[in-house]
């Protein structure tokens, strides 16, 4: 029975080693609090957080905070978002608590649509504005607290214009866009 037992011990230790599965979660609370967890960072109050880029890395490994603390460091992150082309960066600026699977994909689908048009800029939209200028140094200061943001855009012809415009949610802290 002992050469049994000893002959499974090493068979056992001879079988390849497996990869565990589990993956950590880079949270961040509102706080400023990190924690890494194995569970989704909305079960523990928390926004994830993506790592920062070290030297050397390669692209698919960029991680940045995805929490913007105001609604500047939101329209910054919307317009490099839009800018990549890439709709799932938009997304990750969104806010989907609560909505249900057929209108996450209505919305998904009108952030590929903005994704694939090229930016010309992203603007704050003020509570009380009233009209719009092309030159910033003749508009009136913002009337009202931040309300949404515009991306302002361009068909794929180059010069038909289009817009996208984003209504703002404070959640858990951080600044979110919603449609």
């Amino acid at each position: 029975m002992l050469r049994f037992s000893l002959l499974l011990l090493l068979l056992a230790s001879l079988a390849p080693m497996r990869e565990a599965s589990a993956q950590v979660r880079h949270c961040v609370t509102a706080d400023g609090t990190r924690l890494y967890t194995d569970r989704r960072c909305a079960d523990m109050g928390a926004v994830e957080e993506l790592r920062v880029p070290t030297l050397g890395a390669p692209a698919a490994s960029y991680r940045r905070p995805v929490c913007a603390r105001d609604v500047q460091d939101l329209a910054y992150a919307l317009e490099e978002a839009v800018r990549s082309g890439d709709a799932n960066r938009i997304a990750g600026l969104y806010d989907w608590a609560g909505m249900g699977t057929a209108n996450a994909y209505r919305v998904m689908k009108r952030l590929q649509a903005i994704a694939r048009r090229d930016v010309v800029e992203v603007q704050t939209v003020h509570a009380g504005d009233r009209w719009e200028s092309a030159d910033p140094w003749l508009a009136p200061p913002p009337a009202g607290p931040p309300i949404g943001l515009r991306v302002k855009q361009v068909q794929a012809d180059g010069y038909t214009p289009a817009r996208a415009s984003f209504g703002l949610r404070q959640r858990m802290g951080c600044w979110w866009v919603r449609m």
